[in-house]
């Protein structure tokens, strides 16, 4: 069976359900409730979700919420290998959703910033078939290093290795030449056209798989696209009710990686990364339901 390890960000997030517009200088009543997060983490359970066995590479603090953070993915049926970090906290994000089911997130990176190329030894790489890197470790400046290392070392093995650009507004002109060996990005519209400067997502992604290989863009209420460069797929959106985005990117990564990994063509494995995306706007926060009994308190 093919195996994926998953690269990057562990974090918590501090979700607030905004019940109407936010407010500024005042109160805007919501609901809030802590979730796991993390690009690296969110699509690591949602493979697991998806039937794969999935390894997580990643950094906490040597704290109750990274120690929380391990059991929950555990749970969700991830392998994880998570390093302490003896200097800084577990990563939170603060997660505001509108009333409409949109996000905005306010990062605090914490120990991600600190992962380092020894976080994932060589021996673990042997284990697997494929590298699923979250972009935040590309873009971040502590763990670019870390990342980079990972990508070169795949590509050495002969592992097949995708990457998730993470975000637009933080994505640099140097993005591309550090994600170099990726032969698969899964950017969204945005984040495709942050990289190209093209404003058609076609021909954005186009121009990306001109340059790395493989793309997949995802289009939101439009479905997705995947193109090599030369031939260009689309596929529908799966209809669903909208109650929180978050984490939907993540699920579509791990549904495509998924259906890859057991050999489907582009069509279909656009159109099962988008049946995995629809039931994530369906769920509360970034990760899939638990199917399975959580640990006890005292398996760390």
């Amino acid at each position: 069976m093919s195996r994926t390890v998953v690269l990057g960000d562990v974090m918590v997030d501090v979700v607030a359900r905004l019940s109407g517009p936010l407010a500024p200088g005042s109160d805007s009543p919501a609901s809030n409730s802590l979730h796991g997060g993390g690009q690296a983490a969110n699509t690591a359970a949602w493979l697991a979700a998806a039937g794969e066995r999935p390894l997580l590479v990643g950094r906490v603090g040597d704290d109750a919420l990274g120690r929380e953070a391990g059991r929950a993915l555990r749970d969700a049926g991830v392998d994880c290998r998570l390093a302490l970090d003896p200097e800084h906290p577990t990563g939170t994000c603060v997660v505001l959703v509108s009333a409409g089911g949109e996000r905005t997130m306010l990062p605090d990176a914490g120990a991600n910033d600190g992962l380092a190329p020894e976080d994932l030894p060589d021996e673990l790489l042997d284990e697997c078939s494929h590298l699923h890197v979250a972009g935040y470790a590309l873009i971040r400046e502590g763990s670019r290093a870390a990342a980079r290392s990972a990508i070169e070392r795949a590509g050495q093995r002969g592992l097949g290795v995708s990457l998730d650009p993470s975000s637009a507004a933080l994505l640099s002109p140097d993005f591309l030449q550090d994600a170099r060996g990726a032969g698969l990005l899964v950017p969204n519209a945005a984040e495709a056209t942050a990289l190209t400067g093209e404003r058609d997502p076609e021909r954005a992604a186009v121009a990306l798989a001109g340059r790395e290989g493989e793309v997949a863009v995802t289009l939101a209420e439009e479905g997705a696209l995947w193109t090599d460069g030369h031939e260009v797929v689309r596929v529908a959106a799966e209809p669903a009710e909208l109650v929180d985005s978050t984490g939907a990117g993540d699920a579509f990564a791990a549904g495509l990686l998924a259906a890859r990994a057991a050999g489907a063509e582009p069509p279909e494995a656009l159109a099962a990364a988008c049946r995995l995306a629809a039931t994530a706007v369906t769920t509360p926060g970034a990760r899939p339901p638990l199917r399975r009994a959580p640990t006890r308190a005292g398996d760390a």
